[in-house]
């Protein structure tokens, strides 16, 4: 990811109340899983729905680690087998949009080990980075349901304009767990939802079937 700021606009209803109503969605998507759909496909390579859901609420706990400030132990972001995907989902959910909406959280600087083990972001360019992941990764889990993600126009618009600007193309999307994959073609009259997903390495047409 490159040292640029995102355009969005990252006052008090810029990406910290953009990245909320995505984590709500996302939320939303995941409480509609049933239990005998656990172990199925997702658009995330080999992985199944509950280890894309481990994957998830490891990076809110993570995220929401980075925002409290201070040194970060790296193993808040290990994924760990979960009982109880769903309640596990929804409590990292409120973990990481307390954390974020905390007084003085937007003059902070996170630190995202995963990204670099050194490096701190200022926290409206790292909420920006989770922005992009929940609008995606809650697509991942739609797809897998078969039904549609509907976000919202503004939250795809600026989940892409983040995109873009962050999510570097090249070896880094083609290493084994990447989160993003090389881009790819998007067919037909692609829409902007399509066009985001294809731009980072998701095929808008995959289906568990």
């Amino acid at each position: 990811m490159t040292d640029r700021h995102i355009a969005v606009d990252p006052s008090e209803g810029g990406v910290r109340e953009l990245d909320r109503r995505a984590v709500l969605r996302s939320a939303e998507i995941v409480a509609g899983i049933r239990d005998d759909r656990w172990d199925g496909p997702t658009p995330c390579g080999g992985w199944s729905l509950r280890r894309l859901l481990a994957h998830m609420t490891a990076q809110h706990l993570g995220f929401a680690a980075a925002a409290d400030g201070g040194p970060v132990d790296e193993s808040v972001w290990r994924e760990t087998p979960l009982a109880d995907p769903r309640r596990a989902y929804a409590d990292s959910v409120a973990r990481v949009l307390d954390a974020f909406a905390a007084d003085g959280v937007l003059d902070r600087e996170f630190v995202l080990p995963w990204i670099h083990p050194t490096m701190r972001f200022a926290a409206p360019r790292a909420i920006g980075f989770h922005l992009v992941d929940y609008v995606v990764h809650g697509w991942d889990v739609a797809a897998s349901l078969g039904v549609p993600a509907a976000y919202d126009d503004d939250l795809v618009a600026a989940a892409a304009e983040v995109a873009v600007r962050e999510v570097p193309v090249g070896p880094s999307r083609e290493r084994p767990g990447a989160a993003f994959g090389p881009p790819v073609e998007p067919a037909g009259a692609a829409s902007a939802e399509d066009r985001l997903l294809a731009s980072l390495g998701r095929d808008p047409r995959w289906s568990p079937k």
